[in-house]
């Protein structure tokens, strides 16, 4: 079993507050991370229909069947319990008491914070992280090959090739889940739509473009967005412009939480494929703006990030919040380091009068090293970022 970054952050918050909530997308390890971390506690898996029926039907007795609390798997099924947990933990606010997962994100949460407000910490799971990985040898030597293979926990605790996983997944989950959730009608028009997106990955959010594309409205569009970032299937980057006079756009980035589904989407079979790709670069970007997103989840803490343009073009990848410093961050997907790499991290430092020490690239080489106060991170480097 891989041990989770984010079991540390886990067992802090069930410390402090009587519930404990795991939010994230599916099959990224919620229900293993919460057994592994509570081996003793009651698991119970609302997603049984027997189980939810049950605790629809009694919710006061079900929950004091368990007095000293319970993991309760898939809660979104059974929204009614959380007004009866609020009573539980009101009557006996016993920290850790209840832990409490969920894949659909935007059911859970709203319930959740309508009646544990004040009661309960939330942790966000993403699948594997580079830093999960790589003490046991999992990374590989070339990012490409893990970009393509995806990051998501079956595919390295299953005998099961990455391509039969995206595609059963993208079947189960998004054109299954998602699809109820938002009331699509027409399935191939959804269809469509999740490929469109992967095809914009690293790109400007359009929503206009994107509806006229795919035949929807705006307005339908915008939902549809909205039910893929907040189900952990994608992620939406800001741009910056604190202390900027002139901003060129306020629309987001859009990025695939998991490189490879969106691969898979993409229809992207091998690494040779990958590597000619015009979206290789784009790939690669979500790839370790993702990485760094993981790795401020798991520790329990808001990812500060964005990205940055200027009125005439010039962008920065990523600027990661440090307190009151911001870290410039290029990331090329290029083997080979060449100066106009850095081309707009010197602009960045003209317009903005930065420390040289604030600025690095993160490219797909393995040398560290320095050039002209700029770092020259490694991608394995980027879980230490």
């Amino acid at each position: 079993m891989i041990p989770r970054i984010a079991e540390k952050t886990l067992r802090r918050y069930a410390k402090g507050f009587p519930v404990a909530c795991i939010t994230g997308p599916r099959q990224s390890g919620k229900t293993t991370l919460a057994k592994l971390t509570f081996p003793k506690k009651k698991y119970i898996s609302l997603e049984d229909p027997d189980i939810a029926l049950l605790a629809r039907s009694d919710p006061r007795g079900f929950l004091e069947t368990w007095p000293n609390g319970l993991i309760l798997d898939e809660a979104q099924y059974v929204p009614e319990l959380f007004a009866y947990i609020k009573t539980m933990v009101d009557k006996d606010p016993k920290p850790g008491k209840y832990i409490i997962t969920g894949s659909q994100q935007f059911n859970l949460m709203e319930k959740v914070t309508e009646s544990l407000a004040g009661r309960a910490a939330f942790l966000t799971l993403f699948p594997f992280s580079m830093a999960e990985l790589e003490p046991l040898g999992m990374c590989g030597q070339d990012p490409f090959e893990l970009i393509l293979k995806g990051l998501y926990p079956p595919l390295y605790d299953r005998n099961i090739s990455a391509r039969d996983f995206y595609s059963a997944y993208i079947a189960s989950y998004i054109e299954r889940d998602l699809r109820q959730l938002v009331n699509v009608k027409d399935l191939s028009t959804f269809q469509h739509f999740t490929k469109f997106c992967a095809a914009r990955t690293g790109g400007i959010l359009n929503l206009s473009s994107l509806a006229a594309d795919c035949g929807i409205t705006h307005n339908t569009a915008k939902a549809w967005i909205s039910a893929l970032e907040t189900s952990g299937i994608i992620f939406l980057l800001k741009p910056y412009y604190k202390n900027f006079g002139k901003r060129l756009i306020k629309s987001p980035k859009l990025y695939f939480t998991d490189s490879g589904l969106a691969c898979r989407l993409l229809g992207i079979k091998t690494v040779r494929e990958l590597f000619i790709n015009p979206l290789r670069g784009s790939l690669f970007e979500g790839f370790i703006i993702s990485e760094l997103i993981k790795n401020r989840l798991n520790r329990g803490e808001t990812p500060e990030l964005w990205f940055w343009r200027d009125n005439a073009g010039t962008e920065i990848d990523c600027l990661i919040g440090d307190g009151e410093k911001l870290y410039a961050t290029e990331i090329k997907s290029g083997k080979t380091f060449n100066e106009e790499m850095i081309r707009s991290l010197n602009h960045w430092q003209k317009i903005n009068g930065t420390s040289a020490k604030t600025k690095m690239l993160v490219y797909a080489g393995s040398e560290k090293t320095t050039f002209k106060g700029i770092r020259l991170v490694p991608w394995r480097e980027t879980m230490f970022l």
